[in-house]
């Protein structure tokens, strides 16, 4: 079946429906843009921990640091460049140690502070840096902090939170708790109801409601200086950056960007005293997460969470809606996610990287009804893009999705399914502990079959090996740098293939993936000169007539050419 380039009037091909887009995105540039980020990410790659089930270490069924370390070679042996780690803060674990009640200990339960210090030096022997998670707008209710606040006396703490000054005057909205404590108010909850919001400032404060601090409030400034002394404390013990939960969301009704402006004070002190340190932002629009922060994840977008699965958050019922772009049946829509997408990238380009995760803890896995194949398919897209790949633990090796798992600690659908253990061997526990089955912080996969790095080490054509290849791969070509030129060749409307250049560092690279299982063929302009080589993938039939280049890919394939200077004989 062959895809056409389209006739005016009929399905939407990329040029045509956004043609003023594409000029943009095409238009000559007389040198890379770099923005001014720290040198190490522009070819790196940061694999993530999910510390309750990547290593048990002591046989309590629930992973931590120890178990960390014993895999950093497994992780150097990938070729990442650093790992982030989930929340490793004391805490109630309502939340999965999201919900903080001590920012400044390791929950027992993950080790010591002095784990934490030898994780950092352990790491660092072999070139690998290491991210915490730094949650800054919310605790937990059992946070010394909240709990001082929630007295009728005053105290250090007390305007560290957003309460009212009247329990009975109820506010709109369905995130204010009613009737906890001696003080007379009610508290606002950031996510579940026993993570108290910290109190940042409302933007504007409403003077008939003088519980409404203004950001510069010295009760505010002083909360804020606990957070800087909070990132000092893990970045003298050796973090190289953070990852930052819910970055967006500090300073209330804020319409003036004084969030940002709150992470642009730490970021001065970072590049003052930390220089080379890396942050990326969980925030949902680019043009106010970037600047403030290096990098920031774009997983919030719907366009971009349909092109790995079918509408991530309508699985919550192990059912599926809509359709994923890399699902053989070729009914996905890279339209919905290059749209929104070349305009933010187009908008912040010079400001930080963009960041398209291969997973997390939030999503489904990419593993389910998907093999190897499927999946490389993935990766190559993961490691193509513009900004630093992201890689969810287990999904180099394929991990499902698993259903019907109980609810622990918060992670209701579709995220328990996507938290279980590290499969390491095919033998009791998957080698992730050496607890009973029903001690395990969630079940492992009960299928003899499931995926292990043991077995797929042994083979060379396995998915984690091809994973090795293309995070080698992107490391060592210039044009696959963060900060490397992005430009659509090829995107139909509910279509395939998807084609697209990437140039930088004097290198062209074209990148075609057609996920269907059907064959398609793509018509498009490239008027460079040289000829086309074959550097990763399965060679399409590529024909060039003048400015113009033809492509026929078999069903589930892709194919990555190198840009080369015409030869005599060409």
């Amino acid at each position: 079946m062959r895809s056409h380039p389209p006739r005016p009037g009929s399905h939407v091909w990329f040029a045509a429906a956004a043609a003023a887009l594409l000029a943009l995105a095409g238009s000559a540039r007389a040198a890379d843009v770099i923005p001014d980020e720290p040198s190490w990410v522009n070819h790196a790659v940061i694999y993530q921990v999910y510390p309750q089930t990547f290593q048990d270490s002591n046989g309590d069924g629930v992973g931590d640091i120890p178990g960390i370390i014993s895999r950093l070679d497994y992780i150097k042996s990938l070729g990442v460049d650093a790992i982030w780690i989930n929340p490793w803060f004391d805490s109630p674990f309502n939340d999965a140690g999201y919900d903080i009640r001590n920012y400044y200990k390791i929950a027992p339960r993950y080790g010591t502070n002095a784990d934490a210090r030898r994780l950092f030096i352990e790491a660092h022997k072999r070139g690998i840096k290491v991210l915490f998670d730094f949650v800054t707008s919310y605790t937990s209710i059992d946070n010394p902090w909240f709990v001082a606040s929630t007295h009728q006396k005053p105290s250090r703490t007390w305007n560290w939170y957003v309460w009212t000054d009247n329990a009975w005057k109820l506010e709109r909205g369905p995130r204010w708790v009613h009737g906890y404590g001696e003080r007379n108010g009610n508290f606002l909850s950031n996510f579940f109801w026993n993570e108290p919001a910290l109190n940042y400032g409302y933007d504007h404060p409403d003077p008939k409601k003088p519980w409404q601090l203004a950001p510069d409030n010295p009760d505010v400034l002083a909360l804020r200086a606990e957070m800087r002394r909070v990132m000092e404390f893990w970045m003298n013990m050796g973090a190289d950056g953070f990852r930052a939960d819910m970055a967006g969301s500090l300073v209330k009704n804020d319409h003036d960007g004084l969030t940002a402006k709150f992470w642009l004070g730490l970021r001065d002190v970072l590049k003052k005293r930390y220089p080379g340190a890396f942050t990326v932002a969980e925030w949902s629009d680019p043009e106010e997460a970037l600047g403030p922060f290096n990098a920031m994840f774009y997983h919030w977008n719907r366009g971009f969470n349909d092109l790995y699965q079918k509408e991530s958050w309508r699985i919550l019922n192990g059912m599926s809606e809509g359709h994923s772009f890399f699902d053989r049946e070729g009914k996905g829509d890279i339209m919905a996610f290059l749209t929104p997408y070349l305009k933010d990238y187009e908008a912040t380009r010079s400001k930080g990287y963009i960041c398209l995760p291969l997973g997390n803890h939030d999503l489904a896995r990419l593993g389910n009804h998907r093999n190897a194949d499927d999946l490389e398919l993935i990766m190559v897209f993961g490691m193509t893009m513009p900004g630093v790949p992201f890689l969810y633990y287990g999904n180099e090796i394929g991990m499902r999705q698993l259903h019907g798992l109980p609810q622990i600690e918060g992670c209701y659908k579709p995220r328990a399914g996507a938290r279980t253990p590290m499969q390491w061997t095919s033998g009791p526990d998957k080698g992730f502990s050496t607890a009973a089955p029903d001690k395990l912080y969630l079940p492992v996969d009960p299928d003899p079959r499931a995926p292990n790095v043991a077995d797929e080490e042994r083979d060379p054509n396995s998915l984690l090996n091809r994973v090795r290849r293309l995070i080698a791969l992107h490391k060592r070509e210039p044009a696959l740098a963060a900060y490397a030129d992005f430009k659509p060749l090829y995107a139909v409307s509910h279509g395939y293939p998807f084609v697209y250049e990437r140039s930088g560092g004097g290198e062209t690279l074209i990148i075609a993936l057609n996920p269907a299982a059907a064959p398609h063929q793509a018509e498009f302009e490239f008027p460079k000169p040289g000829r086309l080589v074959l550097i990763a993938g399965k060679s399409a039939a590529v024909t060039r007539e003048r400015n113009r280049v033809h492509l026929s890919m078999a069903g589930v394939s892709y194919a990555i050419y190198r840009l080369e200077p015409q030869t005599g004989s060409d």
